[in-house]
């Protein structure tokens, strides 16, 4: 084996074998594929103070299940349309994390806007759709009367 062929990437049965000595720790690209998401968002939101994964010996960035979760939970904030400073409010600024109590009253207080948001939305599309269906048959209508006047 040469040189070349020894440095190359590493094996499946090798990646199994070290993921497994890693247990509950995960690297950047094994938490971005199973979020569906890039390496880049993860480092925002490690730049944004929101996760802070530790170092291995060579400088890779090493996530716990912590950081995962909190992964989690950045990205459910995110789908629900929360912004990163609420999200980090809802779940605790850098390693100090606040009493779960205020967390938690601090989520239902987002929560509870995002639902008053969402329901004042809800009332805006059903106007709008009564409205386009009210046209609508109107023109249907119009369109009937202009034909049974051509025959």
């Amino acid at each position: 084996m040469t040189k070349k062929n020894a440095s190359s990437s590493p094996t499946l049965e090798q990646n199994q074998q070290c993921r497994q000595e890693r247990k509950n720790q995960y690297l950047i690209s094994e938490l971005a594929e199973e979020f569906g998401i890039t390496a880049r968002s993860i480092r925002y939101y490690e730049k944004q103070g929101l996760i802070s994964p530790g170092r291995s010996n060579g400088n890779y960035r090493i996530f716990t299940r912590k950081d995962r979760t909190r992964l989690r939970l950045i990205l459910r904030g995110k789908r629900f349309g929360y912004s990163l400073e609420q999200i980090r409010e809802m779940i605790g600024y850098w390693n100090a994390e606040p009493e779960e109590r205020q967390q938690i009253k601090k989520s239902l207080s987002y929560g509870d806007k995002k639902l008053s948001e969402i329901q004042t939305r809800i009332k805006e599309l059903q106007q709008l759709e009564n409205d386009l269906l009210s046209v609508k048959q109107k023109l249907l209508k119009r369109l009937e009367n202009m034909e049974n006047h051509q025959r």
